[in-house]
């Protein structure tokens, strides 16, 4: 394994973890404004339906991909302009 990837891994744990949390932000005020609702369904919510809970499952995971791989394309991107190598 490169060096590179070695001394990425502990910058990329961290990037994970922000993109994570940024990503359940993001979620929760898309979800306010299309589900019109303060909280999103959990998948044993018995009060809704099948199709919100599908959905917003959906969405959730479409933004959390987004973000996770906006963030990682830009801590990839910082490091090559640091170090002068790509990171994988």
């Amino acid at each position: 394994m490169k060096a590179s990837k070695v001394a990425y891994k502990p910058v990329g744990m961290v990037l994970g973890a922000l993109s994570g949390a940024l990503a359940g932000a993001v979620f929760k005020q898309v979800w306010k404004v299309i589900g019109h609702d303060e909280d999103a369904p959990d998948a044993t919510d018995e009060e809704r339906g099948w199709r919100e809970i599908i959905i917003a499952a959906a969405v959730q995971g479409a933004i959390f991909a987004a973000v996770k791989a906006a963030v990682d394309r830009s801590g990839a991107t910082t490091v090559r302009r640091l170090t002068g190598t790509w990171p994988g």
